[in-house]
């Protein structure tokens, strides 16, 4: 069973009974996902940013967006407007194909890793995690390590809080640390 099946069948019945929400439609869920890959190499070296682009589009299955400086910073030596990192927005099919790939194969690939700190929540029910390097996503084992950055996955909720978002990514198998 794909997890968007399981959501609708399993969890949605869970979460109205547990937070108490008598419409299924005012259950949490998840709205997208947004990683995103700054490329400050970019600025002298045009080919890093296609390179990371090619990376970004293997992993995710979906070609990404070239972002632009929104104001130029002088000690960065950086104009408005250049291109300057790549992001995708996930939604629907790959969004859920992600997030399953990311809680079963990507952070238990991460060294040391007891789970995600459920204090990383934004205050509006997202989550935002860093990785210092791409190579531990399954679909980079074969490609040349030496263009890795570090890229941040952002996963946003319908919800506005914390406790409902962190509900929800539990029960789709989300690992959280142990609160003591």
């Amino acid at each position: 069973m794909d997890l968007k099946t399981y959501y609708k069948q399993t969890v949605v019945p869970e979460l109205a009974k547990e937070l108490k929400i008598a419409n299924l439609l005012a259950v949490p869920k998840l709205s997208k996902i947004v990683i995103n890959v700054g490329v400050g190499e970019a600025l002298t070296n045009k080919k890093a940013l296609d390179i990371v682009a090619g990376h970004l589009t293997l992993i995710t299955g979906q070609k990404p967006l070239i972002t632009k400086a929104t104001r130029a910073i002088s000690g960065f030596k950086l104009r408005a407007g250049r291109d300057i990192g790549v992001k995708v927005t996930l939604r629907n099919k790959r969004m859920y194909a992600f997030f399953k790939r990311l809680t079963d194969i990507v952070l238990p690939r991460l060294r040391d890793f007891r789970g995600v700190n459920p204090s990383a929540f934004d205050k509006q029910g997202n989550i935002s995690i860093g990785f210092s390097e791409y190579s531990l996503f399954p679909e980079m084992d074969n490609a040349d390590t030496a263009d890795y950055r570090g890229l941040q996955v952002t996963i946003v909720t319908s919800t506005k809080s914390d406790e409902h978002a962190r509900e929800l990514l539990v029960k789709l198998g989300f690992p959280f640390t142990k609160e003591k």
